[in-house]
């Protein structure tokens, strides 16, 4: 199994900080810090087996979509060395909304990976 380095957009960066927010204001801050613990030690473990998730290639170059907790959807790519989380969607965001406009490229339809 390869070992990639996981790095974070600007932007995953910015929706952890929301996230952060929205919980705590639901569940406290202990909670809130604890779910995003969580949700980092996740992202991180897409060091080892980043090829998970679906693909959808047909939305953007490479991206991969995976769930988290059932509250947060993942988005990233995969290259030869690293993972990039590109943004955390949380409580049913449309995350395809925000990748509308990428070139889709002539690949097939998603496809669910091990």
């Amino acid at each position: 199994m390869k070992r990639r380095i996981v790095q974070y957009s600007i932007r995953s960066e910015d929706d952890a900080a929301r996230i952060l927010e929205t919980v705590e204001t639901a569940a406290g801050l202990t909670t809130a810090l604890n779910y995003l613990r969580r949700l980092r030690d996740f992202c991180e473990r897409l060091e080892f087996g980043a090829e998970r998730g679906t693909r959808y290639n047909d939305i953007r170059h490479g991206l991969r979509i995976v769930g988290f907790e059932r509250r947060v959807t993942v988005a990233f790519t995969v290259d030869e060395d690293r993972v990039t989380v590109l943004r955390l969607f949380y409580g049913g965001q449309d995350w395809k909304r925000e990748f509308e406009g990428s070139a889709p490229s002539t690949s097939p339809p998603p496809e669910a990976t091990p």
